[in-house]
C-alpha cells in the first residue's frame, strides 16, 4: 500500500527513535524546545528569517547496518538523540538560526545494492520524523545511494513525495568516479525534473585521500585545503564535461562556498581560451558559477563581498557546518559584509533557501 506523505507525517510524528545529530541529538515523543530565548535577527527594522543549509546528522540503525557505530572524533558518543536536541536548539537560537536543511554526509558508496536500499530507507524514514517533530525549525535533505544512479533518482523522488524531503545531500565524488559522468545523468534528470536542490558536500575519501601523503602534517591540511578542493573539482567537472549543459535547471548547491573555484574563476575562462580543443561548453565557466548556489562558510566579511562580487549576492546561503566548531557567527558574517544591500543580506539570511527549500515565511 502507497503512504502519502501526509499520512506518514500523522504516523510518524513526535517518533524520533534512531536518528542522532552529530553534535547534539533529538528528544524524543514531544517536540523540543530550547532554553534560552531565541535572537531574532532584523534587517532594515524588520524580523528576517534566517536558514542554515549546511547541518549535519546521522542516524545510529543505519551506522550499524555498515558495522559503524556512534564514537570517535565524527561520531562520538555522547551524540545519542535521547537528550540533546535543546542543545541543538539553543545552539541555533543564540546564532539566530530559525531553521536548519539537515543532511548526512555518504558513507554508504561501498555499500551493495540491497543494503544501500535498506541504509537510505532507514535514513530518510528518521530525517522525516525529525523534521515532524519539530516543522518550524528543521527540514532535511534526502540521501540517495548514488553508487546505483537509477536507485539513487527513486529514492530522490520517494524522499521528495512520500517523505517530505527537500531534495538530496550528496558527495562530490562517488567510489572515485566524478558526478559529471554519464552514468549519473539518470540522478541528475530526476533532480531538474523535480525541481529540488542537490547539495554537494565533499568526500573525504575523494580529494583528500587522493592527496593524502601531501596533506599529511599539521594544518588540519586533509580538511582545510582536501575538502575545498574535493568541491572545486566536482564543480569543475560538471561545468567542462556538460552536465550543466544538459540540465540547464538543476538547482545545486555546493558547501563551503564552492571550494576554490569562483574566487579563480578568471582562470578557468583564460584556460578555455588557450586551450579551446577542451572547450566543449556553451558558456564561458565564470557563467555557469552564476546559476549555482553556495553557502557562506568562508568566515571573513571581504571574504563573503568578494563572492557576492563573483557569483552574486542572490546565490548565497547561510552555512554554518553544525555541530562542527568551524563558526558561531555566520549570520553576523552576512550582517557586517559592506559592499551588499539590505535587500541582499534578507536573501543570503534566509529568503533564498526559503524559496528553494519549500520554507513557509
Amino acid at each position: 500500500m502507497t503512504t502519502t506523505r501526509r499520512e506518514f507525517l500523522l504516523t510518524t510524528s513526535g517518533a524520533l527513535a534512531g536518528l542522532a545529530f552529530v553534535g547534539c541529538e533529538l528528544m524524543a515523543a514531544a517536540p523540543a524546545r530550547a532554553q534560552a530565548r531565541r535572537r531574532e535577527v532584523v534587517v532594515s527594522g524588520k524580523r528576517v528569517k534566517t536558514v542554515d543549509v549546511h547541518a549535519h546528522c546521522a542516524v545510529p540503525e543505519a551506522l550499524a547496518l555498515m558495522n559503524l557505530k556512534l564514537g570517535g572524533p565524527l561520531y562520538r558518543p555522547d551524540l545519542s538523540m535521547a537528550t540533546e536536541v535543546s542543545t541543538r536548539l539553543r545552539a541555533m537560537d543564540e546564532q539566530g538560526i530559525d531553521v536548519e536543511a539537515l543532511s548526512i554526509n555518504p558513507n554508504w558508496y561501498t555499500a551493495d545494492r540491497d543494503l544501500a536500499r535498506q541504509i537510505i530507507k532507514l535514513q530518510n524514514e528518521k530525517l522525516a520524523e525529525a523534521c515532524a517533530a519539530n516543522p518550524e525549525r528543521f527540514v532535511a535533505f534526502a540521501t540517495v545511494a548514488l553508487q546505483y544512479p537509477d536507485l539513487a533518482a527513486e529514492q530522490l523522488e520517494e524522499g521528495v513525495k512520500k517523505y517530505g524531503l527537500r531534495g538530496a545531500g550528496i558527495g562530490g565524488s562517488v567510489n572515485g568516479a566524478e558526478i559529471s559522468d554519464p552514468k549519473f545523468h539518470p540522478f541528475w534528470a530526476k533532480a531538474e525534473q523535480l525541481g529540488v536542490v542537490v547539495f554537494i558536500h565533499p568526500q573525504a575519501t575523494g580529494a583528500p585521500t587522493d592527496l593524502k601523503n601531501r596533506l599529511q602534517g599539521n594544518g588540519y591540511l586533509d580538511n582545510v585545503i582536501g575538502n575545498p578542493l574535493e568541491t572545486t573539482i566536482a564543480l569543475s567537472h560538471l561545468i567542462f564535461e556538460g552536465t550543466l549543459d544538459k540540465f540547464p535547471g538543476l538547482r545545486i548547491c555546493a558547501a563551503h562556498a564552492g571550494g576554490f573555484l569562483p574566487s579563480y574563476a578568471g582562470r578557468s575562462d583564460h584556460g578555455c581560451f588557450t586551450r579551446p580543443d577542451r572547450w566543449p561548453i556553451k558558456k564561458k565557466p565564470s557563467e555557469y558559477l552564476k546559476q549555482l548556489y553556495y553557502d557562506t562558510m568562508v568566515f571573513t566579511l571581504e571574504a563573503v563581498r568578494h563572492l557576492a562580487a563573483e557569483v552574486g549576492a542572490s546565490q548565497l546561503l547561510v552555512g554554518t557546518d553544525y555541530p562542527y566548531p568551524w563558526t558561531k557567527t555566520a549570520v553576523d558574517l552576512i550582517l557586517n559584509t559592506s559592499g551588499v544591500s539590505d535587500d541582499d543580506r534578507v536573501a543570503m539570511l534566509g529568503a533564498t533557501a526559503m524559496k528553494l527549500l519549500g520554507i513557509k515565511a
